[in-house]
């Protein structure tokens, strides 16, 4: 189960401040081959983990993807697509589309979102949990130095507190989850062999500098990690 969390505000009021901050971890099995991510050729203009591409190499605007991907989105199994369109001189716009969700793709406004398995701000306690912790690191975003922001940010991502009971995910996982909902029920999901694999962190400031951060598992072993930064400009 993976979660994102993200805080969206186009017009930053200084120069200390965010236009865009977003933490998020990635669930699955850790025998699953995966790559951490990494730009894509020697252009070094995508970055990704190798997951989904159509849009970052299309020419379509943020809502234009989501709704020509809305058209299809009963074809398919369950899922969630944010997509967003970010730049200093024509402004920032973020769009989500979950195909369990509205026909149409939505657009948001300002403010501070979760995600997990489920719907765009489905109210789970370990979704609200963990954008509680998250607003109040991004509350103090401006008086932190960017690199205690990001390790803030990765020790809300490692939070293993179950917020339980929850009905919600429980009657959502059926008997698959109740075996170890204790463990699913956090922010960070620890269980044989399944659980957390990689958080990431990132920031992009009010003139359209951004900061990557990726923390990786190594071998399977959740006592073994990797951390990798990338910094870059936006394209104007």
């Amino acid at each position: 189960m993976c979660i994102i969390l993200f805080k969206f505000d186009p017009r930053p009021v200084s120069k200390n401040a965010y236009r865009l901050i977003l933490a998020a971890n990635r669930d699955e099995f850790y025998s699953r081959p995966s790559k951490s991510a990494d730009f894509w050729d020697s252009s070094n203009e995508i970055l990704s983990g190798a997951l989904v591409t159509n849009f970052l190499t299309s020419d379509l605007d943020c809502y234009s993807y989501l709704k020509k991907v809305s058209v299809e989105g009963h074809l398919y199994n369950g899922f969630n697509l944010i997509t967003a369109d970010l730049n200093t001189t024509k402004g920032d716009v973020i769009c989500y589309y979950g195909n369990k969700g509205e026909p149409e793709p939505v657009f948001l406004n300002p403010g501070i979102y979760g995600l997990s398995n489920c719907l765009l701000d489905t109210p789970w306690k370990k979704l609200q949990y963990g954008k509680q912790l998250f607003t109040e690191v991004v509350n103090r975003s401006q008086d932190l130095a960017k690199e205690d922001l990001v390790q803030e940010l990765l020790t809300v991502m490692n939070n293993q507190e179950p917020q339980l009971p929850d009905p919600a995910i429980e009657d959502q996982g059926k008997e698959y989850i109740r075996p170890i909902l204790n463990k699913y029920a956090a922010v960070c999901v620890r269980c044989p062999g399944y659980g957390t694999r990689a958080n990431t962190v990132l920031l992009i400031d009010a003139e359209g500098n951004v900061t990557f951060t990726e923390r990786t598992m190594i071998n399977e072993d959740v006592s073994q990690w990797k951390t990798s930064t990338y910094e870059f400009k936006l394209h104007m």
